[in-house]
């Protein structure tokens, strides 16, 4: 038995003086009296939330079991203990009796055009009608989510080529609604703005990138409480991007640079407008797994409030996704600062200790 005391964030406006983990479960009821346990004191906070994560998959491509687990120990190395996949091409569910593995909430596989996403992810529709029937089925093998490619680069326009959606609104909109009628809400990659006001009309539930988003359409999503997933560590690579594409590819290479420069501006926007924000790492392919701290520094640089990090992070995207936080009888997944990160975010980096499922991880 195992007593956290100091201050217990739950991020629902209340705060406790302490939280006990009682086996695999958190109580707030007094501990009783006459039996050992352990204390530990510090600000607690509801494990943290990597909301857009690739597990299973690296720069080598799909990756084998071990592997996998070694990239899912990387990630509650950091103090993530959920993370939403983001769409992948395999099965994780061999993870979800790994007392060392975050628990992850699945997305199917992503559904993409042919040559308009990352070769070996997506599922590529030759015919786009198929979008609704592509995301019914995929709504049946994830955990109650659905991830769509809205744009990418159109290379048979040659030199003029640039990122350019994939789908009709038409598509969207019954995509989108063959989803939902199959338990599933829907994220959706987009970088260009031209993808953004179709993918509200049709409903669309979470942002993934959001690069090219206007003001108005921020005010928009806002207001629809469609949240933004930023994955700034992933933006970082557009210089590179750019540079490869600059001889053939000259307009999306400079239209790449403009969202690169302007990557914070837009993104404390989207915090000014309103819009909810989810921190992910889009850890997979070129990223390494356990960069969720390298998103949070970026978020600051950005000029992102520490609290509103600190929600993002964890409490608020826990709620967002219908995890469990902090509340009596949930899941023990806790993790212990030695001071208040929402004083400063960066403090997310160094918990003091980590509890998975009652389970102090080392």
């Amino acid at each position: 038995m195992v007593t956290l005391r100091g201050t217990v964030i739950t991020g629902d406006g209340h705060e406790h003086d302490h939280v006990r983990i009682e086996g695999t479960k958190l109580t707030f009821a007094p501990a009783p009296p006459g039996r050992s346990h352990e204390v530990i004191t510090g600000w607690v906070l509801p494990g943290l939330v990597d909301a857009h994560c690739h597990i299973g998959f690296s720069a080598h491509g799909v990756e084998r079991q071990e592997a996998t687990r070694q990239q899912a120990r990387e990630t509650t190395a950091t103090g993530v203990l959920l993370t939403r996949d983001a769409g992948m091409p395999v099965d994780t569910r061999f993870l979800d009796n790994d007392p060392y593995a975050p628990r992850i909430i699945r997305a199917g596989q992503h559904i993409a055009r042919p040559k308009r996403y990352t070769r070996e992810l997506p599922l590529n529709l030759d015919d786009p009608d198929d979008l609704p029937q592509a995301l019914a089925s995929q709504a049946l093998a994830g955990d109650g989510w659905v991830k769509v490619v809205g744009d990418w680069i159109d290379r048979d326009a040659g030199e003029q080529a640039d990122l350019a959606p994939l789908w009709t609104p038409t598509q969207l909109h019954d995509g989108f609604a063959a989803a939902r009628a199959n338990g599933a809400r829907v994220m959706v990659h987009t970088f260009a703005h031209a993808t953004i006001d179709p993918l509200l009309d049709a409903g669309v539930d979470c942002i993934e990138h959001g690069c090219g988003m206007s003001s108005e359409q921020m005010q928009r999503a806002a207001a629809e409480a469609v949240p933004v997933t930023p994955t700034l560590i992933q933006v970082q690579n557009f210089p590179d991007i750019a540079a490869q594409a600059e001889g053939k590819y000259p307009v999306y290479a400079a239209h790449m640079r403009r969202l690169f420069d302007n990557r914070f501006a837009q993104v404390r926007a989207m915090h000014e407008a309103g819009v909810q924000l989810l921190v992910g790492s889009d850890a997979g392919g070129g990223i390494p797994h356990g960069s969720f701290h390298d998103e949070i520094d970026l978020l600051e640089e950005a000029g992102i409030p520490d609290e509103v990090i600190v929600g993002a992070a964890s409490y608020h995207a826990r709620r967002y996704l219908g995890a469990a936080g902090i509340s009596e009888g949930a899941p023990a997944d806790v993790v212990v600062y030695p001071e208040d990160p929402r004083a400063n975010a960066r403090v997310l980096r160094h918990p003091s200790a980590v509890y998975k499922n009652g389970q102090r991880l080392r």
